[in-house]
């Protein structure tokens, strides 16, 4: 058996091709100016005509951009960023949310941060309360990805604990100084995987009956959108699924393949040119092994035609090997750089773990389905470095079996990520030669302080891009490689996770050179519920798909997510300038025209 045929073995059977397609309801009210080039004709060419359809939006113009609030909401929000910006209000968050509780009683305080911070940033405390908040978005044209954004409120004591707990085999625990890459190995020191982290929910294992309950959180959360909205996301967390032993080693064995194929392809000269461009003969890589002292035939392994260019070997051909493997824990099997042989990553593997594996890939596979049943999409999100190479090839596997004729499953791929390209065009001809649909959502990331101080005290590089402009470049090269491939064959989808207005203009600049209309709903908009609206609703207005990350939970249950997401959003927050002033405007606006009490339609 394969991996490509394991997560069929777990019951991730193959979607019936009469399941519903998704349906995308958006406002079409945006002003296009449509320019017709005059026919040209060459000796060499036959007469054709081309059509630009040129999309222009005011992102300045408050009047729209602020439409879906009332005039309360607009001050609450001038209030909020505000307060947001002061350091020792936001130092001193947790101490300030405790006294409040204490003087104004419980049932006061969840009406004072109902009217606050909560009222901003989180949608209401379960799928019946969000519905007025989702529904009056969707009328301005704004979806939703739901994302349940209760978390345990852990000392980082017990958080440490549990992590390491968590991420150590039963080999480990009896070989401490086993052979692992310091990188995927769990330090207490970084155990408490909450810290440094901007805008991103974290879970901790404690058994597998607590992965049944969050796995039932999320279906949850997929029947809430999909009870809510035509057209939503709904987001998960692979660590939430299972145990994060198995997702640390499977990462290591697959990083640690992929640097075995760049030790052989400098071996042939091909090193410092892109992956994709790296092309081993494979005669001179049979010799190479030989010489290392390999046994076995290597030419055998990629008979039958299964090597995209004849006689050459690229990084898809090589992480095919992968798929090979017959049973999970046989998964975890490195080469040898010395001797060219595969080794086992543990000396030893425990039936338990072999099960906690399986029961993860259950996990996936049931959320999945309900996602299929529901007219949802499944936006997987991106985690730390250590563990995200086995959540992307796990996201790969989703997307063989259920992307095969629409986009369900979305991949997350943090742009600040030196490695972010390679990683995307990868997937992106991966899903050209085996014919799914390639679909990401692109942010910059979330983890980069914590990533940095982890790579600097543990000793490995640091995987993040030197500046912020780097990782501007490295995230417009990404969002360009997706759509050009939208442009050639319209199968590919991608969400534009930013709140960088150049990022977002950069966009519409490159669709309205490659002719890719708002109407062909393969471009996505993204940002956070109560924050950058000014972007958000003009580009619903234009008629493109945008989606809110919504954000729930029961007040108490939600307020360590808002404290430390005051805390680590404090840089962004100072830096809302132009939207404090747009907002300013417009109450300026309505002020002057008699419109204080505006409400909106819906």
């Amino acid at each position: 058996m394969s991996l490509r045929k394991t997560l069929p073995a777990f019951g991730l059977a193959t979607r019936d091709s009469n399941i519903r397609s998704l349906v995308i309801s958006t406002r079409h009210g945006y002003h296009r100016s449509v320019q017709a080039l005059h026919p040209t004709k060459t000796n060499t060419q036959e007469e054709h005509v081309s059509f630009s359809n040129k999309i222009s939006i005011d992102f300045e113009q408050t009047k729209e951009a602020y439409k879906s609030k009332d005039t309360l909401e607009l001050l609450r929000s001038l209030v909020v960023f505000k307060l947001c910006s002061y350091d020792i209000l936001v130092d001193k968050n947790k101490e300030i949310i405790d006294l409040s509780r204490k003087l104004l009683g419980q049932k006061m305080f969840e009406q004072f941060m109902k009217m606050t911070f909560y009222g901003q940033f989180v949608a209401g405390e379960d799928h019946q309360s969000i519905r007025p908040v989702v529904q009056k978005n969707q009328a301005y044209g704004v979806g939703a990805v739901l994302d349940y954004s209760v978390e345990e409120d852990l000392s980082q004591e017990d958080a440490e604990r549990k992590e390491m707990e968590s991420c150590m085999s039963t080999s480990e625990k009896e070989s401490p100084g086993a052979d692992h890459q310091e990188k995927f190995t769990a330090h207490r020191k970084f155990g408490d995987r909450r810290e440094g982290v901007t805008s991103a929910r974290t879970y901790f294992y404690a058994d597998e009956v607590k992965c049944d309950q969050l796995m039932e959180t999320f279906l949850k959360c997929i029947k809430a959108s999909g009870g809510s909205s035509e057209d939503g996301f709904s987001a998960i967390k692979m660590t939430a699924l299972g145990r994060p032993q198995f997702l640390l080693q499977f990462s290591e064995v697959l990083v640690k393949w992929r640097r075995f194929f760049s030790f052989l392809a400098a071996k042939q000269g091909k090193d410092g040119v892109e992956v994709l461009e790296q092309k081993l003969d494979l005669e001179q890589l049979q010799t190479c092994l030989a010489r290392l002292g390999a046994q076995g035939n290597i030419q055998s392994c990629f008979s039958d035609g299964r090597l995209h260019s004849s006689g050459m070997v690229d990084m898809l051909d090589w992480n095919s090997l992968i798929d090979e493997r017959t049973k999970i824990s046989d998964l975890l099997v490195v080469p040898n750089l010395q001797t060219g042989q595969l080794e086992p990553l543990l000396s030893k593997f425990t039936e338990e773990e072999e099960k906690q594996m399986k029961r993860m890939l259950q996990r996936l596979d049931v959320l999945a389905k309900h996602a299929v049943e529901n007219g949802v999409r499944l936006m997987v999100d991106a985690e730390q470095t250590y563990f995200q190479p086995a959540i992307s090839r796990l996201t790969v596997e989703m997307k063989r079996i259920f992307n095969r004729d629409k986009a369900v499953v979305f991949n997350t791929y943090q742009c600040y990520l030196k490695e972010a390209f390679d990683n995307v065009s990868m997937d992106v001809e991966l899903s050209k030669r085996e014919g799914w649909c390639f679909a990401a959502k692109l942010v910059r990331g979330a983890y980069m302080y914590q990533e940095r101080s982890r790579a600097a005290e543990i000793g490995y590089e640091d995987p993040i891009n030197p500046d912020y402009e780097c990782t501007n470049r490295m995230y417009h090269r990404c969002l360009d490689c997706v759509l050009e491939e939208i442009e050639q064959n319209k199968k590919a989808n991608v969400m534009v996770a930013s709140h960088n207005i150049d990022t977002v203009k950069h966009t519409l600049k490159r669709m309205n050179e490659m002719g890719l209309a708002p109407t062909d709903k393969k471009v996505y908009f993204g940002q956070l519920l109560g924050m950058c609206d000014q972007i958000s609703f003009p580009l619903a207005q234009a008629g493109f798909p945008v989606y809110k990350y919504v954000p729930y939970g029961p007040v108490n249950e939600v307020i360590p997510y808002l404290s430390r997401r005051a805390q680590e959003n404090r840089g962004i927050m100072k830096g809302v300038q132009m939207e404090r002033d747009l907002l300013w405007k417009e109450l300026m606006r309505r002020l002057s025209n008699g419109e204080v009490f505006y409400t909106p339609a819906v």
